[in-house]
């Protein structure tokens, strides 16, 4: 039964992306249209936050079907961490996007137009159904994904961006104040460079083979250095395998003879308490620490 439901669980979220992305590419295409048609740098900023998102909800895609892929003989740790990669390509996209955003809305400050507030009212508030029709999708997922938990709260972010625009394009019709609109523009701006920033930062991390964020490499000695059979641990190394997969290893020094269950049962609580699924331990009874050649 366990397995028919994680088989049905990854055909749901398969659809999940699937609708997502699609509604979403969508809605993007028609607040561009509609932004440039409307003279309003808040669509097409809120468009550029989207496809962020969309972007980011391509990847989590990928990433999910990447895992699934089986090791080969040369890429023996399969396929994940090129997840690492695609994330790092995301940020620089996201880079860009800004650029176009910044030169453009600087353009409309220097040549102000009419903008259709109407327009940016009815598009602003699609966004917000979709958004968050989107953010339903993967509702579910989130507590058993990491990268499916950050594409839930992207897209609650996105929902309140497009209620920011409504409430814009409202202001605007009552005030006829246009810089209005460049300032949501610039506000937005801020907010995919702060994600942007985030995310190129933990992905030059991951790539560097930096201990992930969610793991506390202190924590993991402490657990290792409290076992009773344990009297010292060294050359111990935490990297991500991908964005939600970790590794480790860990030379063990025992002052008794241990068993197969004893690596057993480490592997089981570090599986447990700190979500790190790939574990090489290597145990040395009765081994000083300048015996091993190899440890930093």
């Amino acid at each position: 039964m366990e397995h028919n439901y994680s088989h049905n669980h990854s055909i749901n979220l398969g659809n999940a992306f699937k609708i997502g992305i699609a509604i979403n590419i969508i809605f993007i295409v028609i607040e561009v249209f509609y932004g440039f048609f409307s003279n309003s740098m808040a669509l097409v900023a809120d468009a550029g936050h989207n496809f962020s998102d969309v972007l980011a909800l391509i990847f989590s895609w990928i990433a999910v079907m990447l895992s699934q892929r089986k090791p080969t003989l040369r890429f023996t740790y399969g396929f994940r961490r090129s997840t690492i990669l695609i994330a790092l390509i995301n940020s620089i996209i996201l880079l860009v996007t800004v650029a176009f955003i910044v030169m453009e809305t600087i353009d409309r400050l220097s040549k102000p137009t009419v903008i259709n507030t109407k327009s940016v009212i009815i598009v602003a508030a699609i966004g917000v159904v979709v958004n968050g029709f989107t953010a339903w999708l993967f509702l579910k997922g989130k507590k058993q994904d990491l990268n499916i938990r950050s594409a839930f709260v992207h897209f609650i972010a996105d929902t309140l961006v497009s209620l920011g625009v409504v409430v814009t394009g409202v202001i605007m019709a009552f005030t006829s104040i246009v810089w209005f609109d460049s300032l949501v523009s610039f506000a937005i701006i801020v907010v995919i460079l702060y994600s942007s920033y985030h995310l190129l930062i933990d992905s030059v991390s991951l790539a560097l083979d930096a201990v992930p964020k969610n793991i506390n490499i202190e924590a993991v000695r402490e657990y290792l250095s409290s076992l009773p059979e344990v009297s010292n641990i060294h050359d111990l190394h935490i990297w991500a395998l991908s964005t939600t997969d970790a590794a480790l290893t860990v030379h063990l020094t025992t002052l008794k003879l241990t068993d197969t269950e004893f690596i057993a049962n480490i592997q089981h609580q570090l599986r447990e308490q700190f979500n790190i699924g790939h574990t090489t331990i290597q145990v040395e009874y009765g081994t000083a620490n300048a015996d091993c050649a190899n440890c930093d």
